[in-house]
C-alpha cells in the first residue's frame, strides 16, 4: 500500500477503517458495508487506494480514487 492509502478490515468484532501508516483505526463501525462507505468516502477524499479486507484479514478487493490514477488498464 501506499502512504495514506485506506484499509477497511476487521478487528475485535468491529469493521474499522485506518489511514496507512497510521497506528489506530479513524472510525467504527458494526457493519462491513458501514466501513466499506466510510472508507470510500475517506479515499476519495485523500485521492488513494481503498484496501478492503476479508474478515480473515486476505484482501478482497482495491479500488483507486480518482479512477484516473488507477495503474491497471481493467474496466470497471
Amino acid at each position: 500500500m501506499t502512504k495514506g492509502d485506506v484499509e477497511t478490515y476487521h478487528e475485535d468484532g468491529q469493521w474499522k477503517d485506518r489511514p496507512e501508516g497510521n497506528e489506530r483505526a479513524s472510525s467504527t463501525h458494526d457493519t462491513k458495508a458501514d466501513a466499506v462507505a466510510a472508507g470510500r468516502d475517506m479515499a476519495k477524499d485523500r485521492g488513494v487506494e481503498h484496501v478492503i479486507k476479508k474478515e480473515d484479514g486476505t484482501i478482497g478487493e482495491k479500488n483507486t480514487y480518482p479512477r484516473s490514477r488507477d495503474p491497471r488498464d481493467i474496466k470497471g
